[in-house]
């Protein structure tokens, strides 16, 4: 059976004179043992009724009751079963209710003798918790500051009333001691009627408590009051230090300074318990900056977004950076400083406005620096109409995080300058070993083969005339091939090192085609080279550019089609103008190899080699598409290469700006018989002298 009912609530509505008090825990155990020892220390036989929350509250008073017991043979110990908790009549009478009876929220002791009665009747106060439920003994069961709330009185008509309720409750669990019950009644005087006549006698039988006892409670009550303080003190202490182990953990775990400003923003917001915390990036030279990273408990809307002024529109912000501290603005609506800027310019204004806008009463501002040098800034938003001031030990632990949040944003800061370091110094080895690699093989063996060839000239005099010219054109050959290879090196060095003189012109794209295109035919037999077909208008407006480097850049981007696309292919040249800017769009297409699609922008590189520097079934050195690279960049260029993958071709892709609508030709590059930067002319194309184009 459950009773729903309070003991507490019964005592109170049939006296309603009675007025409870405020109890903690270990208030209502100094009074319980004192009671029990004024038994332990008397003569009398009294009725003892206890009744436990718990079982294991009952276990720690259990040899205090056998003591009891040995005084009077009417003790009642009531609790709810946890164990091996029964209802059994041993040294005294237990009594297990229901775990969900009203009586598991509830403690009492009535001790009722001849010469005086003493009566305590409390229930568990119980406190709200987040989820909207509430509270009770088995939240928090060892808590000396748990509340109670009932009766402690030596007064015998409340004794008596307490006592025939909970004897009536003990008949409910246990109707056997009814014989037991009603000669307790009898012997203590326990009835109905006698309890409506003793509030006249109860003088006559009342005994003044001790007043050392009344000092004990004060004192308890006083005690436990400054013992809640210190839990308090210490678990905001606690509250702290976790909030900054938090973010020392977050530094430790991760590098990313995103992820610590988000740690950071949410552990600070908690904790100081703000209707908005931000965290944002922002050095002394700044103009503006842009909120990433927010807490918001607050109505006041959310900022994340917003961009904020810095400099002269933001006197606060200008201060934290003269005084390099915290700056606190008790009232944004009437502070001076605010009030001050708005009337001078209109971004103050609107600084104010933003303020008012997102219901900002009280603004606190903590910078983040590291070494004197401004990283950052910390913003404690109080929202609603009344100020909001900070206390001493807030601020420093605000200082504490800025300062955290400073050091973690330099180790992000250095360890990604050491991993752009690192990538550096990996390409630099690659380099190197590219370097060493390709012109050992480059150099190696051509040189072999002119030794050979020239060896066997000096050392075979009868050699027929055909066999020696046969020598003398392969000796030829490979020496082009290093003179290539050397010429390739030094343009690539000029470019990168700044050392170019340019001279750009106005030209047709169509005659700078035409002339790459010859190089290409000179070079390489018909029978050698894919067909390639050119889709150049003549229509296209003129360019202005250094003409012997656009020709370099078509030549080479012809040369590394033809090198990768079989006889059998095809390779196009294709122009355009682009029609949302000033610039033609030159395309050199082959069905050749083709190029995976992780390799597009490697592929520009110096020395990339697709194959491996000492696999490669194509000559060259892999600076080609990297001296492409610099010339197109240094006309504010784009060139980019695009594929379908290995064997589906590939597409090679540059601009080149165009000419005013009113330009004219500065000279055809055709009738000049001008040579390519990387190539010796030859003597078929005279030298071009530069002294019959116009520098731009």
């Amino acid at each position: 059976m459950i009773i729903s009912t309070s003991v507490l609530a019964e005592l109170t509505q049939a006296l309603p004179q009675l007025r409870q008090q405020l109890y903690f825990k270990s208030s209502l155990t100094a009074l319980s043992h004192a009671m029990e020892d004024q038994v332990l220390a008397g003569t009398e036989h009294p009725l003892v009724i206890a009744s436990f929350q718990r079982e294991r509250f009952y276990r720690q008073e259990a040899h205090r009751y056998k003591r009891i017991a040995e005084r009077t043979s009417h003790t009642y110990v009531l609790a709810a079963p946890e164990t091996d908790f029964k209802n059994s009549s041993g040294y005294y009478e237990t009594i297990a209710f229901d775990p969900r009876d009203s009586l598991s929220q509830e403690w009492h002791l009535v001790v009722i003798g001849q010469q005086y009665t003493i009566c305590l009747v409390c229930r568990e106060r119980t406190l709200p918790v987040d989820n909207g439920s509430t509270s009770s003994s088995t939240n928090a069961e060892m808590d000396p500051s748990r509340r109670f709330e009932g009766i402690w009185t030596f007064d015998r008509q409340v004794g008596y009333k307490a006592a025939e309720l909970l004897l009536e409750r003990i008949l409910t669990y246990r109707p056997e001691l009814a014989d037991k019950i009603e000669q307790a009644r009898e012997t203590y005087g326990i009835t109905t009627a006698a309890s409506q006549t003793l509030s006249n006698q109860a003088a006559l039988s009342y005994v003044d408590p001790d007043p050392f006892v009344q000092r004990l409670v004060t004192y308890l009550q006083a005690g436990q009051y400054k013992l809640l303080k210190a839990y308090r003190s210490i678990t905001a202490q606690e509250q702290k230090e976790r909030l900054v182990n938090s973010i020392t953990v977050a530094i430790r775990q991760s590098l990313d300074p995103e992820e610590i400003l988000q740690v950071a923003v949410e552990e600070l917001g908690q904790a100081m318990e703000v209707c908005r915390c931000l965290i944002y990036r922002a050095q002394a030279t700044d103009e503006t900056a842009t909120i990433n990273h927010e807490f918001l408990a607050g109505k006041g809307g959310s900022m994340a977004g917003q961009t904020l002024p810095l400099q002269q529109d933001n006197p606060l912000f200008q201060e934290v950076l003269k005084r390099r501290e915290r700056v606190y603005v008790a009232n944004t609506q009437t502070d001076k400083r605010l009030t001050k800027t708005a009337k001078q310019t209109a971004s103050g204004a609107s600084l104010k406005r933003l303020f008012k806008q997102y219901s900002i009463t009280s603004l606190l501002m903590v910078p983040v620096l590291y070494q004197g040098r401004l990283l950052g800034m910390v913003e404690l938003h109080n929202c609603g109409e009344m100020s909001h001031e900070w206390k001493d030990d807030d601020l420093a632990l605000v200082d504490a995080i800025a300062t955290q949040v400073g050091v973690a944003l330099i180790q992000a800061e250095a360890y990604a300058n050491l991993e752009d370091l690192n990538q550096q110094l990996a390409a630099l080895d690659r380099t190197r070993s590219n370097l060493v690699a390709i012109t050992g093989h480059e150099l190696r063996t051509p040189l072999s083969t002119i030794q050979v060839c020239l060896e066997s000239l000096a050392q075979e005099p009868d050699m027929s005339l055909e066999l020696r010219q046969v020598m003398l054109n392969t000796a030829l050959t490979d020496a082009e091939r290093m003179r290539k290879l050397v010429q390739d090196f030094l343009t690539l060095s000029r470019l990168e090192s700044g050392r170019v003189e340019w001279h750009p012109e106005v030209l047709s794209l169509p005659e700078c085609v035409e002339l790459a295109l010859s190089n290409i035919r000179a070079r390489r037999s018909e029978a050698e080279r894919p067909k390639i077909i050119t889709q150049v208008p003549k229509s296209l407006p003129l360019v202005r550019v250094d003409g012997e480097w656009l020709v370099e850049v078509l030549a080479k981007l012809l040369d590394n089609a033809c090198k990768f696309t079989p006889p059998n292919g095809q390779v196009t040249i294709t122009a355009q103008q682009l029609p949302d800017a000033p610039v033609l769009k030159v395309t050199v297409a082959d069905t050749g190899r083709g190029i995976e699609t992780n390799r597009l922008e490697t592929v520009f590189d110096r020395f990339y080699q697709e194959e491996g520097a000492l696999r490669r079934t194509t000559g060259g050195t892999g600076l080609g598409l990297a001296i492409c690279r610099q010339i197109v960049n240094s006309w504010d260029g784009e060139i980019w290469a695009e594929s379908s993958g290995k064997d589906r071709g590939s597409q090679f892709h540059f601009t080149v700006p165009v000419a005013s609508g009113d330009s004219e030709p500065t000279t055809s590059l055709l009738n000049s018989g001008r040579s390519l930067v990387g190539y010796q002319p030859s003597t078929t194309r005279p030298q071009f002298q530069r002294t019959n184009a116009k520098k731009g």
